[in-house]
């Protein structure tokens, strides 16, 4: 079983910046799509950001210019860094990793947004 662990989360004043990581176990990391999704209280889950095997990326419209996915393949991790921070993007941030027979979350790690 595929295990995931976020980090990185916190308080922050507007306009500030944020890295969260998210460490994965076992050694398929490199076969993983990996995804940032959030979700706020009172609301839906939502994508944030999406990257492939071949480290190809995806953002939503509100992520665009602002968050920046990545993946290390030698420490297992995705990262999310999140500049220009608003008050909309506080939420709970999750980690997911996707692959043939694999969909796994994390915990999720909370990032609040506010002056």
């Amino acid at each position: 079983q595929v295990q995931l662990v976020e980090s990185g989360g916190a308080l922050v004043q507007p306009g500030e910046s944020l890295r969260l990581s998210c460490a994965v176990s076992g050694s398929r990391f490199r076969d993983f799509a990996m995804g940032w999704y959030r979700q706020a209280p009172g609301k839906q889950r939502e994508l944030v950001a999406l990257i492939g095997i071949a480290s190809n990326t995806l953002y939503s419209e509100s992520a665009k210019g602002r968050f920046t996915i990545s993946r290390d393949n030698t420490k297992n991790t995705v990262y999310l860094q999140m500049n220009s921070l608003k008050p909309e993007d506080t939420a709970v941030y999750y980690c997911n990793a996707r692959a043939t027979a694999v969909n796994s979350w994390g915990q999720g790690t909370q990032v609040t947004v506010s002056s």
